[in-house]
């Protein structure tokens, strides 16, 4: 399992850097368009929010994980029909070595966005590329530790009675939500898309670029969820936060004229019910 995952997360950067070294090149017998410069930075307010939530993440990252341990009564006391339907299902599970393997998309997935640097018209926006990048991670890391902070959710592994009680009263059996490693995978990768295409707009490899985003945090999700680490509404949270961090960040940093055609809120109603929708045009 871990040689498999491994070697995944390999061809998932790797692809990404070979989308970046053939950028430039044509697609379908048609010239791929290349925006020059589409972002730009608001400092006065991008440096605060980075001072901020890195300033915060940094404060309460160890603190999530040196919680206070559980007492043998808090555990056995546990019982499943306390967790809401939607999510008692996934309670008991647990599995090491999909927690492992886990971690191979977590790392893995972090340098992906360097690889845009391999490709010429983003080479010369790196520093405000690096600094976008920042300021996606900082937001997540943010919403990621001010949940773990302020929340105390068992993980499903907690209801698995085949581990030894005493090994479940660690303080870190109460971070269930949100999903860290799937908000983290979604950030980085879905940034690398976000960021490609609005290089390359009209770009087939688009589309790759946002299959592969999806891909890693797709298969991060399925194995933080066998692994008993979090319920599935922990998931999704995680998918949300990490994949608007990622996208949403360079979004904000468009150029006026860039942002025609990529994000938009279209209201809905069929007579019973109303909403919005948020619709992204991935070319």
């Amino acid at each position: 399992m871990r040689k498999l995952i491994s070697l995944c997360s390999l061809l998932l950067i790797n692809s990404f850097s070979n989308a970046q070294i053939d950028s430039l090149a044509t697609l379908n017998n048609e010239p791929v368009k290349v925006a020059r410069d589409p972002y730009k930075l608001r400092l006065a307010a991008d440096i605060p929010i980075i001072v901020v939530c890195a300033g915060w993440s940094a404060y309460a990252f160890p603190q999530i994980y040196s919680k206070d341990f559980s007492t043998e009564e808090q555990i056995m006391a546990l019982d499943r029909k306390n967790i809401p339907g939607i999510d008692r299902w996934a309670a008991g599970k647990s599995d090491k070595a999909a927690d492992n393997a886990s971690d191979y998309f977590l790392y893995g997935s972090i340098p992906v966005p360097f690889a845009l640097l391999l490709d010429k018209s983003v080479r010369g926006d790196a520093g405000k590329i690096g600094l976008m990048y920042l300021e996606a991670f900082s937001i997540t890391g943010f919403f990621y530790s001010g949940s773990c902070y302020f929340v105390d959710r068992y993980r499903p592994e907690t209801y698995d009675t085949d581990i030894p009680v005493k090994d479940r009263l660690s303080g870190n059996y109460k971070d269930a939500f949100l999903g860290g490693h799937p908000a983290t995978v979604a950030t980085a990768t879905f940034f690398a898309a976000k960021v490609y295409s609005d290089y390359h707009p009209g770009s087939n490899w688009n589309y790759v670029f946002y299959g592969g985003a999806i891909a890693a945090t797709g298969t991060t999700v399925y194995l933080r969820h066998i692994a008993g680490k979090h319920f599935p509404t922990d998931l999704l949270a995680g998918v949300a936060l990490g994949t608007m961090s990622g996208i949403l960040v360079p979004e904000f940093h468009k150029r006026k004229g860039n942002k025609e055609s990529k994000l938009g809120l279209m209201p809905y109603t069929n007579g019973k019910m109303h909403g919005i929708f948020l619709t992204y045009n991935l070319k």
